[in-house]
Order: structure tokens, then C-alpha cells, then sequence
């Protein structure tokens, strides 16, 4: 029996990874696809007359079987990546974007949702709510074109499903190919712990002696501390080069073709649909609503990161001309003289801060976080999974089962980069009802030998409570349709959530509580840790700034009609921003995988600034009661957010929280701008 084609046994429901083989997922999916079309069809040729139950309800559910094939595979192509489950990305990509058009472009169906919707008003809130974005959805398919129009946009979707797996495994391929080995004479500036990581990589990988990779929890800390100048430039150079068809970052694959087509056919899509670009069309559903309130709020953040990241371009470069440098500063001696500059004004050496921050004390912090918000309980659950490093946990309340959490914490060769959350299967009531198994995927540096502790920097833990902000959004989701549960919201507020978590670690009370050092017990000193937080707030120019400049980047290659030339378009926007040289983009464009990988963050970069303008005002509220983890505003945040899922507009959510909207004040106070 294909385990693919039943339902998971594994404890608490989670599915069999350990009987699951790479044979099994094309069959599955042929099963499951095929069985989609067909209830999809029984649906829109339905002789009865359109109602909720027979027409909204109905979609509902029809497509669980093939979401559980879907939600394993996407899993395990994320986190362990070969070349069969390139090649059925490659397969699956274009036929489920075939599927989509047909339902989502189904006229039949649209004039059954449109006939429902008629009396929506007359259903009860969330029936209404569900009935509502199916017919938004529907309609920004296209299915109210003529056939002409859904014809065009059928091929336009199913190239771009292509089109945005080639670029991921374009990616991909870079990261996983690059290695830069270090010689054991140019050392210089390298702490031990990094050393460590440094071996374990080479290790892994069945070498001998240190080298760096393209793991941005490898890569960034090299780049702080290497005295080496040629070595660093070297590193950095193939980091940004990824995707870019040099041959530095790996096989020389060249995602520049891709990006520009990808972009020339969402524009297509936004005018096929009355818009008058992709970013009109895109920002139509989100809270912002237009491209101009998006600027409106990037420019004015801009300003003050762009004269923070000015003085201290100043400072650092009279640090470069110390070392005897002549020349500017540069891309990479950035983050050396900065993380020098940290240690100058604040005196924290990462040496003395990373004994306190092992993944395990970490863990008990988000977790007692979590337990004190929301009184949430977590107890291992041993499982197989896809790795013998990756963990899971039970998660209850009150005794009663809430979720399954499940986190993959450590880089492997074969794991996409960056960190992210999913979910093997989302929160619902219906029939009786499912809990959620949520995933927390991160890229940190393993232990260098097994048993030993994980040693994470602090951007590391942030990255850890950040993840697991968005897991309590669907942990503690509690809605009846699965279309609606947990972060199925809008894009500029899914990151409220996990922006918000973020906060409790910066909190003395937190940290005193679980970082504490590995071997002795001791608590991270307080000084330590009061220079730890200071320092945190240190490059908050550089951070702002390399973040807008791809956000503003993301936004002008969707507004109007797309770049022919995307390097030189980037190259003009951050001349006009007039930004310091040395800070380039979070993200280079040809592996911007927020934009091109595909359509979920396109024109939407923006929305963690947009969402932390909320973050920083909602944690807030906790602080006006003198007790950041007061039950009442813990209470409220769970039943007027986390709990809400996309079952109300997300502004009417907000206000339903914190009675008022947010300025920028927050924001600008909280990263050290004001």
C-alpha cells in the first residue's frame, strides 16, 4: 500500500516518514489529482440549485487528499532536496498550475459562487467570510473573462509555475555547490565556536580543515570576524552571486531570463484582469491597498535609517583607514567593522555570549513564552521523521490536544536556505474536526559532534522565536474552514504574529530564565546581557537600510511596465535612494526567492516593515500594564488574532485588538532610529 494514498499513522497523526520513498509521490499524485478534477466537476455540473453547503461547503474539503500528498512532498523538497524530487517538482509544477486554472477559470463554478454570494449576507459570519474570498479568488483568477482571456491566463499560470521552480533549484544548486576552503594561515579574527561550525561543515561534506558555505548562519559570521580582506571579498561575492550565471555561487546558473519573463507575465496577468500592474493587483487584497500607501511608508522610514546608516558608514570607515586601507568601504568590510564597532560601544563578544545561547535553552524559551501567553504545554514526541536531528512535540492545553509542532533546526547540504513555517495540515472543525502539525524550519550550524550543544548567535535566536510566532498562529487557530485557518491571511499582516514573538526575547525576565550557560548553569550575566540588547539595536541602519532597498526594489519592478533590463532598473532605483555604497540589498535579485520563487511575497517585500509598524504596537499594549505577559491582553491577542485566522478583513482584526491603528513612532523607537 502507497503510504502516500492513506491516512497518516504516526504518532498523534503525523504521517510515516520512515515508510515514505521517493517512488511513491508520482502515483500518489496522479491518484489524488485526478480525484480533485472529479469532485471539482461534480460540484460546478451540480443540476441542483447553487447553496452554501452544495457549493462553498463542498470545495471546502475536496482537495484533502491531494494536499496531504502535497504538504509531504513540498515538506521534503524543502528540507531535503535530490534530484527525483527536483524532477517531480518539475513535473508537478506545471500540471497543478493547469489544475488551478481549470477550477479557479471554471465558469461553471464562478457562476455558482457569484449565484451564493448574492445572499451571503444572509449566512452566519464565517460562512459569509468563506463565500466572500471565493469569489474574490475566483474573480482574480479570471474566471469572468471571456474564453478567450481564461485561455491566456491558464498559459500564463502554468508557465509561471515553471518558471519560479527553476528558479528555486537555480538557487538551490548555488548554495548547495559553493564551498570556499579556509587555510589554516589565514585564520585571523575567526572565534572558536565559528572555527567549529566551520569544521563541522567540511566534515560533513567528507573534508578535512574549515570552509565556508553559502548557510547564512556560516556565512554572515564569517564575514564579522575574518581579518582577512581578499578572503572575505572572495565569500561575499559568491554569497551575492548566487542565481546571477557567473559561476561564482556554483554551476554558473543564470536566473536573470527567468526573473525578467516572470515579471513580464504577471504584468500580462495584472492587465488581463483591469489592473493597471502587478503591484495595483496585487496590494488590492492586502491591508495596504495601493502601491502609493506601500511607499508612503517605506520613504518614511528610509529617511531616518538612511542618515543612521550614514553615520555609521563615517565611523566605520575611519576604522578601515586605521587598518591601513586607502581605498572605500566596501560590501564586505561592512559587517567586520561593524561587529567591531558593537564591540567597541558595547563590549559583547560573541565568544562569551554563545555558551548562554544553545538551541536547547532557546527552545525552553520560546516554549515558556508560549506557556505563560497562552498556557500551552509541549512534551517530545518521538516520531520518525525525515531526519534524525529534526524533533517534535506534543502541544496541549488544559490536557487537550492543541497540535504537533515540528522543528528541523539544523543546515544540510541538501536543505533550501533561509527559515520558514508550514504546515502538514492545517486546523479545522469540520466532521471531527483536525488539529494542526506545524513545521519550523531554520538553517543553524550543527553541533560539531553528536551530543554536543548547539551554540546559536542572536540572530540566530531571533530567527527561532520569529518561526515560532508563526506556529502559535496556527497552534492556536480555531476556526471551522480549513480556507481560512491559521496564517491564511493577508500577506502585509501574516508577519504581525511572528514579528510580535520576537519581542519576548529581548526581555531581561526571558533571557534570565533560560540562557544560561551550558556547562555551569550560570545566568547570562546582566550587564552581559544589557550590552547584548544595546548592541542589538546597534546596526539597525544597516539593517533598515539593505531591507528597504529590497523592498523598494520588489515594488518598482511591479509597478508600470516591467524592466527590460532588471539589473540596470535595480541599479537606478538605489542611485535615486542615494544609499551608503557599501550596503547593497538584503536580497540581490537573482535570488530574491521572496519575489521569483513565486507569488507570495511579489510586490509584497514590504509587509514585515508594514507588519512590524503593527508588531511594535501591539507589544505595546503588553508594556502599558506593566506585565508583559498580562493574561487579559494575552487573552485578547489569542481571540482577536491568533485564533481568527482570515475569518475577518485583517484592519476590522486589528481593530478588534488595539481599538486604533499604528503609526511608525513604535517602529522607529524600537529599532534604535529616534
Amino acid at each position: 500500500m502507497n503510504p502516500q494514498l492513506t491516512r497518516w499513522t504516526g504518532p498523534e497523526g503525523l504521517p510515516r516518514f520512515d515508510l515514505i520513498a521517493d517512488t511513491d509521490f508520482a502515483s500518489a499524485f496522479d491518484r489524488e489529482l485526478a480525484a480533485s478534477q472529479a469532485a471539482h466537476e461534480a460540484i460546478a455540473a451540480n443540476p441542483d440549485a447553487p447553496d452554501f453547503a452544495n457549493t462553498i461547503a463542498a470545495m471546502e474539503l475536496v482537495d484533502e487528499g491531494l494536499n496531504r500528498v502535497l504538504s509531504v512532498f513540498y515538506t521534503l523538497a524543502g528540507v531535503d532536496s535530490n534530484e527525483a524530487r527536483q524532477t517531480l517538482q518539475r513535473d508537478f509544477a506545471p500540471r497543478l498550475a493547469d489544475h488551478g486554472s481549470r477550477i479557479s477559470m471554471d465558469p461553471r463554478l464562478y457562476a455558482r459562487v457569484n449565484a451564493v454570494a448574492q445572499t451571503a449576507s444572509a449566512l452566519p459570519p464565517e460562512d459569509a467570510r468563506i463565500t466572500e474570498l471565493a469569489l474574490r479568488d475566483l474573480t482574480r483568477a479570471g474566471a469572468g473573462l471571456d474564453e478567450a482571456g481564461r485561455a491566456r491566463m491558464t498559459a500564463i499560470r502554468a508557465r509561471l509555475a515553471v518558471l519560479t521552480t527553476q528558479f528555486t533549484q537555480n538557487v538551490l544548486e548555488d548554495e548547495r555547490d559553493y564551498i570556499l576552503p579556509i587555510p589554516d594561515d589565514r585564520l585571523e579574527g575567526l572565534p572558536g565556536w565559528l572555527l567549529r561550525a566551520m569544521r563541522a561543515a567540511a566534515k560533513e561534506r567528507g573534508l578535512t580543515g574549515q570552509i565556508v558555505t553559502l548557510n547564512r548562519s556560516l556565512i554572515v559570521p564569517f564575514l564579522e570576524h575574518a581579518g582577512d580582506r581578499t578572503l572575505r571579498e572572495t565569500a561575499f561575492r559568491a554569497w551575492t552571486a548566487r542565481g546571477s550565471g557567473d559561476g561564482t555561487g556554483g554551476q554558473g546558473t543564470d536566473n536573470l531570463p527567468v526573473l525578467h519573463e516572470i515579471l513580464a507575465l504577471r504584468h500580462e496577468r495584472a492587465q488581463l484582469l483591469g489592473f493597471a500592474d502587478f503591484a495595483s493587483w496585487k496590494l488590492d487584497t492586502q491591508m495596504a491597498a495601493t502601491p502609493e500607501r506601500v511607499e508612503a511608508l517605506l520613504s518614511e522610514v528610509w529617511t531616518a535609517a538612511r542618515a543612521r546608516a550614514a553615520s555609521d558608514e563615517a565611523r566605520l570607515t575611519e576604522m578601515l583607514r586605521a587598518d591601513g586601507v586607502n581605498g572605500p568601504l566596501e560590501a564586505w568590510d561592512w559587517r567586520l567593522y561593524a561587529a567591531r564597532l558593537r564591540q567597541q560601544d558595547h563590549d559583547v563578544d560573541a565568544d562569551q555570549v554563545a555558551p548562554y545561547l544553545t538551541l536547547d535553552a532557546m527552545l525552553g524559551a520560546i516554549f515558556d513564552v508560549a506557556q505563560r501567553l497562552f498556557g500551552l504545554e509541549f512534551q517530545p514526541l518521538q516520531a520518525p521523521l525525515w531526519s534524525p536531528d529534526v524533533r517534535a512535540w506534543r502541544v496541549t492545553r488544559g490536557g487537550q490536544l492543541m497540535a504537533v509542532f515540528v522543528g528541523d533546526y539544523f543546515a544540510r547540504p541538501s536543505k533550501r536556505s533561509g527559515a520558514w513555517c508550514s504546515s502538514l495540515q492545517v486546523q479545522h472543525k469540520l466532521g471531527e474536526g483536525q488539529r494542526p502539525i506545524v513545521v519550523n524550519v531554520c538553517n543553524f550550524t550543527p553541533p560539531e559532534e553528536a551530543g554536543a550543544p548547539a551554540f546559536l548567535s542572536w540572530d540566530d535566536a531571533r530567527t527561532l522565536f520569529h518561526e515560532f510566532g508563526h506556529a502559535t498562529h496556527h497552534i492556536l487557530s480555531d476556526v471551522t474552514w480549513p480556507s481560512i485557518s491559521g496564517t491564511s491571511v493577508a500577506q502585509d499582516f501574516v508577519e504581525l504574529p511572528s514579528q510580535l514573538y520576537e519581542h519576548w526575547l529581548e526581555q531581561p525576565a526571558v533571557l534570565d530564565a533560560h540562557a544560561r550557560h551550558h556547562e555551569t548553569g550560570e545566568v547570562l550575566p546582566a550587564d552581559l546581557r544589557d550590552r547584548l540588547l544595546a548592541a542589538g539595536k546597534a546596526g539597525a541602519g544597516f539593517s533598515t537600510v539593505e531591507y528597504l532597498e529590497s523592498a523598494l526594489v520588489d515594488l518598482a519592478f511591479h509597478r508600470g511596465t516591467p524592466p527590460e533590463d532588471a539589473m540596470a532598473r535595480q541599479a537606478e532605483i538605489l542611485t535615486a535612494l542615494d544609499g551608503p555604497r557599501a550596503i547593497p540589498m538584503r536580497h540581490a535579485t537573482p535570488h530574491f526567492a521572496h519575489v521569483f520563487a513565486g507569488d507570495s511575497y511579489a510586490s509584497g517585500y514590504y509587509s514585515y516593515m508594514w507588519s512590524e509598524v503593527m508588531d511594535a504596537d501591539a507589544f505595546a499594549a503588553f508594556e502599558e500594564t506593566g506585565d508583559i505577559f498580562d493574561p487579559a491582553t494575552a487573552r485578547r491577542l489569542e481571540e482577536t488574532i491568533l485564533s481568527r485566522g482570515g475569518s475577518a478583513p485583517a484592519d476590522e482584526l486589528w481593530m478588534a485588538f488595539r481599538q486604533r491603528m499604528p503609526g511608525v513612532d513604535a517602529l522607529l523607537k524600537g529599532r534604535g532610529l529616534v
